[in-house]
């Protein structure tokens, strides 16, 4: 797992860090959409992702200036044989300190197995991530089989992310596209199942968390983005 990153030239670019880059570069699914997005805000982060995490109120997520988003960004979890790919992290600070995003986009695609199907999965070292996951997010009792296991890895992931880069902050974001915000409800049940408050419609805080603390969040994307198809270059 490498850690040197190399400035994209173009959108497209995006295309090479993709798990599987033909396959999943389309039009109106969430990485072409994600890559559009993201590059036509330029330095700043997207203009929505900016209302939602300001709307919840929180000194530390106004006015936050985007330092650097790097695509297909890899944690490294213990148990199984991957690290966990989130789909931007995107480092960002204002005054009261540094600020980790992870975000996870969407379009239609689901979250995922849930955490029933990864529990009846016995490939080696399942069982030993899911623990993993649990403790890294303080679990008194384990989550039920219907939660999605994206949610747990994707958070865990900026939490970790936030805490070698000493960041006051980490926020797993859902950065939708979907026009009938589908999969909303698997979201909320994670932040229930996760005793979180909510600051916004759209914002939650885990309060067991305080260094870093915690952030849930859901944003609503621009749809504009669904229409943009970018060439390929793989």
């Amino acid at each position: 797992m490498k850690r040197i990153f190399l400035q994209t030239q173009i959108p497209s670019d995006w295309q090479r860090l993709l798990a599987k880059p033909r396959l999943h570069w389309k039009k109106s699914y969430s990485a072409m959409t994600t890559a559009a997005c993201w590059e036509a805000a330029g330095d700043k982060l997207p203009a929505e992702v900016t209302q939602t995490l300001e709307a919840s109120g929180q000194d530390e997520l106004i006015g936050l200036k985007l330092l650097a988003a790097i695509p297909e960004w890899e944690v490294e979890l213990p148990g199984g044989n991957r690290p966990s790919h989130t789909d931007v992290l995107a480092l960002s600070r204002n005054d009261h300190g540094l600020v980790v995003l992870g975000v996870e986009a969407k379009v239609d695609e689901p979250f995922g197995p849930t955490l029933g199907e990864k529990r009846a999965d016995e490939s080696i070292g399942q069982g030993e991530r899911i623990d993993y996951l649990h403790a890294a997010l303080r679990l008194d009792a384990s989550l039920k089989d219907e939660i999605r296991y994206q949610l747990l890895h994707r958070t865990v992931s900026a939490l970790r992310t936030a805490e070698d880069f000493h960041a006051c902050s980490a926020v797993m974001l859902v950065h939708s596209f979907s026009a009938t915000r589908r999969w909303r409800e698997d979201f909320s049940s994670f932040c229930e199942a996760m005793s979180a408050t909510p600051l916004s419609p759209d914002i939650y805080i885990v309060q067991r968390f305080k260094s870093p603390r915690l952030y849930l969040g859901w944003c609503a994307g621009d749809e504009r983005f669904l229409d943009v198809e970018l060439p390929g270059v793989v």
